[in-house]
């Protein structure tokens, strides 16, 4: 009797733990790294998520309950995150991106975009396209800004002082117009087709958006065939402008980052993958930066004077230079503690085919690792009332002593960060130089804007303004 009661006990408890490991994978992390079980079979901490708002939410509550490394379920995956430059400085050579976690945007910019490169592949293509937004391209694209932007100027100019004017909308299409034309040259000046494609790409990136939480179409459903039918449409539109840009190829200094890929005779489905690719982002970082300057800027007027007293002095009445660029230090500030505030873009992330040692854990190999940008954005040892909007943290005084990795919006890792950030801070410097000198902008009273993150933090609702001409 004892015997078989040893034998059933054994039997039980190895019984158990088996089951125990196949239902709560989280049993099977072998690390030593603090952080949350998974709360679901096989979702894992996906409900978390949910229930905190968004995945920066979420990770700035582990982050605050376990320190600066830890760790959770996305799915039957375990993720690590780190929310110290600190540790970030393990990860300054890491090239590789865990190419699952741009999965869902597949359907759109397709298997062969450069979002899932890695190795030699990855380093091979990023250096092409950085070619493609290094100083000497971009002193192609000061023309195209100022002229999109004088666009618009003209007509706030011709509105009712009183009117209403939705700033996310306008800067949306101020952002779509800049990244097209210095991607895709001529084609877009003409409105009716930014306009056109941006209707599409709308669609195609709501439905993806929808996705994200778990919101599939079905196969055959009226909603998937309008998704197909807009990606369609987006695709076919960039194959219609490389084949124009071949058979009348541009001079020199009329490129456009598309010249660039065609000149390096790549595969077809490669060019056609990584023209969208750069657009999306593009597209998303500069409307929404936009949006949330002049929020912040209408929010605080002192701001927009102390910048406007700057493009006056610098530039008086001229447009801005490449010469005159590094002139404009406070706008650079602004321009940042503008990224900080919003946390405009919260993480980024990398991979290891080794097992790492990091903060005195081992991180398993071929974990996914996420680097909480904006968990460090928000951290009160780097960010005195990390809430306030106040960009003389960014001077020269208050910088020298602050670790050069807590301000990291474009990325820092393995020499891939954002390849556009360079393009990012011409373009709104140009768009902000002549904005702020023609008009003063009022919040509309009573509005209330909230950050939504995602992939880039949006503001809540419409940003509505009132303007007053200088």
């Amino acid at each position: 009797m004892m015997l078989a009661f040893v034998i059933f006990a054994v039997t039980f408890t190895i019984s158990l733990i088996l089951a125990v490991i196949y239902f709560y994978p989280g049993s099977t992390k072998y690390t030593t790294i603090p952080g949350a079980s998974p709360s679901h079979p096989k979702d894992g901490n996906l409900a978390d998520i949910g229930a905190a708002g968004s995945l920066h939410q979420y990770l700035k509550k582990l982050h605050n309950e376990h320190g600066p490394i830890v760790s959770f379920w996305f799915g039957q995956q375990m993720f690590v995150s780190l929310g110290s430059p600190e540790l970030w400085r393990a990860h300054m050579k890491v090239f590789d991106r865990p190419p699952e976690l741009f999965l869902l945007f597949e359907p759109l910019i397709t298997k062969y975009s450069i979002q899932y490169q890695n190795k030699d592949e990855g380093r091979k293509r990023r250096k092409l396209t950085d070619n493609a937004f290094g100083h000497n391209m971009l002193g192609n694209f000061y023309s195209v800004f100022h002229d999109v932007v004088d666009e618009l100027c003209q007509k706030i100019s011709s509105l009712p002082d009183t009117e209403h004017i939705p700033v996310c909308q306008y800067m949306m299409a101020l952002a779509l117009k800049g990244i097209t034309q210095t991607s895709f040259g001529d084609y877009f000046k003409d409105d009716e087709k930014a306009f056109e494609f941006r209707k599409h790409y709308d669609l195609c990136w709501y439905d993806l958006e929808s996705r994200m939480s778990g919101d599939e179409p079905a196969p055959d459903s009226d909603r998937q065939k309008n998704f197909l039918k807009s990606r369609d449409f987006m695709h076919d539109t960039i194959r219609t402008i490389i084949k124009q840009r071949r058979n009348n190829p541009p001079v020199e200094d009329k490129q456009v980052f598309l010249d660039i890929l065609i000149q390096a005779d790549i595969p077809e489905e490669q060019l056609l993958a990584d023209a969208l690719t750069y657009v999306i982002g593009g597209l998303h970082t500069s409307g929404n930066a936009l949006s949330w300057c002049l929020y912040f800027l209408a929010t605080h007027k002192d701001v927009e004077e102390k910048l406007y007293t700057e493009f006056k002095e610098v530039l008086g009445d001229e447009k801005v230079t490449p010469e005159t660029i590094g002139k404009l230090v406070y706008t650079r500030q602004v321009l940042d503690e503008t990224m900080r505030t919003a946390v405009l873009a919260p993480t980024a992330a990398r991979f290891q085919e080794m097992d790492v040692q990091i903060g005195g854990h081992i991180v398993p190999k071929m974990t996914p690792v996420i680097h909480a940008l904006g968990v460090v954005q928000e951290d009160e040892k780097y960010w005195p009332e990390p809430r306030k909007f106040d960009p003389d943290r960014f001077s020269e005084e208050n910088s020298k002593h602050r670790d050069k990795l807590a301000f990291s919006p474009f990325g820092f890792a393995g020499k891939r960060m954002c390849p556009g950030y360079r393009f990012s801070y011409v373009e709104l410097t140009v768009f902000l130089s002549q904005l702020i000198r023609k008009f003063k902008f009022n919040l509309v009273e009573g509005l209330v804007i909230e950050p939504v993150h995602g992939l880039v933090t949006t503001p809540s609702d419409e940003i509505w303004v009132t303007v007053e001409k200088r």
